[in-house]
């Protein structure tokens, strides 16, 4: 492969990456069902884009409203900017795991599209406590946790899907999600340039406050995996949702706990 081949086959990962996560407008990509796959080594440098542009909205709202306004504002901003993409895989991951006693009736759920007591309650205290925490955040600091956040919950996808197989039979996988079809295809080298990508930008941006930040994420992440292992065997497109809306939730956490 060229060079230019080869950096054209990259821009068009980055650009598959883009469309998946956010409604960012992209030019048209044909249709490509290895794309996703590919794809996720660019998820990490997506939150960095989409942490940039959130902590870029609080620095012109904080000067004129109050925090928890403007955290209410940056919250609603990343909500539209990424369709719900995240919000929707905890309410449905929170429905399936609440509502199903077992595997077969887990699996079920997480493929209805309506939501439930257990995906509303997810959903409500998700909004609830990143708005909370965000306006808890020293206000010197909420930047940087805005860009590793998203930075660190974009990551996730990775470990999870590099170790852990769809839940779904071979069967069932055609009508499954696209989220779902990153399982088991995620490659060591995708994640290990991943990873040292995010824990750069995490140092970077944290700096002393960095180790926390990551520890917690991968506490979230490496439980929420061996959960999905245990309760459906493997893992679907609305757990890498859920385990992101946490690990975002998680990273907040950190701030707010040291601070």
């Amino acid at each position: 492969m060229s060079g230019w081949e080869f950096v054209k086959k990259a821009g068009s990962d980055f650009l598959a990456a883009v469309q998946f996560l956010t409604r960012i407008p992209t030019p048209y990509l044909p249709y490509d069902p290895t794309s996703l796959s590919r794809a996720v080594k660019f998820f990490p440098v997506v939150g960095l884009i989409i942490g940039i542009a959130a902590a870029l909205l609080h620095q012109l709202l904080a000067p004129h409203l109050s925090r928890l306004v403007t955290a209410l504002l940056v919250i609603t901003f990343l909500v539209l900017l990424t369709g719900c993409l995240h919000e929707d895989g905890l309410a449905d991951t929170a429905d399936g795991f609440g509502g199903g006693s077992n595997r077969e009736q887990v699996l079920v759920i997480l493929k209805d599209s309506r939501i439930g007591s257990y995906g509303g309650v997810a959903l409500t205290l998700s909004l609830l406590s990143r708005v909370l925490l965000l306006a808890s955040l020293p206000l010197s600091q909420i930047l940087q946790y805005l860009i590793a956040a998203h930075v660190l919950c974009r990551w996730t996808t990775l470990p999870l899907s590099y170790y852990l197989a769809s839940a779904r039979s071979l069967q069932d996988r055609a009508g499954a999600g696209q989220g779902a079809r990153l399982a088991k295809l995620t490659t060591r080298g995708t994640f290990i340039i991943g990873s040292i990508f995010t824990l750069a930008i995490c140092v970077i941006a944290l700096r002393t406050h960095a180790a926390a930040a990551i520890a917690a994420t991968i506490a979230v992440t490496l439980s929420s995996g061996i959960y999905y292992q245990r309760r459906i065997g493997g893992v679907t497109g609305d757990c890498f949702g859920a385990t992101n809306q946490l690990t975002e939730i998680a990273v907040y956490l950190t701030g707010a706990w040291i601070a």
